[in-house]
């Protein structure tokens, strides 16, 4: 028998499961050995059951699938081989390769449990680059709307990548921005028109962002957990992390920013009120809200209420959030924006951004901008 902790936990890997099927077969075979292990093995399930009171919302599933590929990216026997051979395609069926995993899981539990405890206790910080596909068109609504320099403040930033949104090239089909000779280019599925910015001139002229665990980028080590994070199969994802690692270290370096170790509320006290005339300031963040206990979402939402109550024509306010809406997993980007507070669905989309819906009212649009 389960008691209902264990049952909640089951129940959030079956989720992940489901999410994983099609885009991440590697994954979710990893997962569902996993889950069939945790069923049998009553003491390892109160582990994973007593990381969260909400094993769904804080993402179990996918911080044990993390802790399990960082030991093969450290290229530790049995895990290094069954890793590498992920992208390989196998058939549904496997009893050979379902008994590796089951081998492989338990001796995992038994050796290396310091290590997945460690995984366990911190949330996913996948810092999924390929969010900026949908975090770029929305800094262009604001500057379209503001007609200033943006001023971009990002909370959960991870390892800082979205926060040089700006400097990727995108080209999704029925539009393109940005250098054709930027070092990453980003490509999504592009449902519906254009942006009505896409002509809006976006110069950001500050950028800052803060992590409560915010991964260094130049320590091997941390830049190797950020990818243990992407699903082992999906090797362009981790493609597109390792190029974007290097070019945002580079920025960072050149440019003094890095993300700080704070909560987003005590970052949120210094930075609101520090807004500077004729700047558009943008408080940003992509997949972290369900990471924020209720207290401080709170104290988040009533800080940008205050602050979005003092913005004026000449220095307003955005608050730009992608996050999930729905047991399906998919994503919503809307921008609230003061003075007046308008909330605005701009695009629905895949978790990753694979796929991007855009849906910004025609009359909410703005043809190019020029900056005032």
């Amino acid at each position: 028998m389960t008691g209902p902790d264990t049952a909640a936990l089951l129940a959030s890997f079956d989720r992940q499961i489901a999410w994983c099927r099609l885009p991440a077969p590697f994954s979710a075979r990893v997962l569902r050995r996993s889950r069939l292990w945790l069923e049998s093995d009553a003491q390892a399930a109160a582990a994973l059951a007593a990381v969260d009171a909400d094993p769904s919302a804080a993402a179990v599933a996918l911080r044990w699938l993390g802790g399990l590929h960082h030991l093969a990216l450290r290229g530790l026997a049995p895990w290094a081989p069954l890793w590498a051979g992920a992208a390989r395609d196998t058939p549904a069926e496997d009893a050979t390769l379902d008994a590796q995993l089951d081998g492989a899981i338990e001796q995992a539990w038994l050796t290396q449990r310091p290590a997945l405890q460690a995984a366990l206790s911190l949330p996913p910080q996948t810092n999924e680059v390929q969010r900026s596909a949908a975090l770029l068109p929305g800094l262009l609504h604001v500057a379209a709307l503001s007609r200033r320099p943006v001023e971009l403040l990002e909370i959960g930033a991870s390892a800082g990548l979205n926060l040089w949104c700006d400097r990727y090239r995108h080209d999704h089909a029925v539009w393109a921005w940005g250098d054709a000779a930027a070092g990453l280019t980003l490509r999504c599925e592009w449902q519906g028109p254009p942006p009505a910015a896409a002509g809006a001139v976006l110069n950001v002229a500050r950028r800052a962002g803060c992590d409560a665990q915010p991964i260094d980028l130049r320590q091997p080590t941390e830049s190797l957990r950020l990818a243990s994070f992407i699903w082992p199969d999906q090797s362009e994802r981790l493609a597109r992390l390792h190029a974007a690692r290097h070019l945002a270290a580079s920025w960072m370096a050149a440019a003094g920013v890095a993300v700080e170790a704070l909560p987003a509320a005590d970052f949120l006290r210094r930075e609101l009120p520090a807004r500077r005339a004729g700047h558009a300031l943008v408080l940003m963040h992509s997949v972290v809200w369900q990471y924020i206990g209720a207290a401080e979402q709170q104290a988040i939402t009533a800080l940008v209420q205050a602050a979005g109550a003092a913005a004026t024509a000449d220095a307003p306010l955005a608050w730009l959030r992608l996050e999930p809406r729905g047991q399906d997993g998919s994503v919503e980007l809307r921008c609230r924006y003061w003075p007046g507070g308008q909330d605005t669905l701009l695009a629905r989309a895949h978790p990753h951004v694979a796929q991007l819906e855009w849906l910004e009212p025609a009359s909410q649009g703005c043809t190019a901008a020029v900056q005032g």
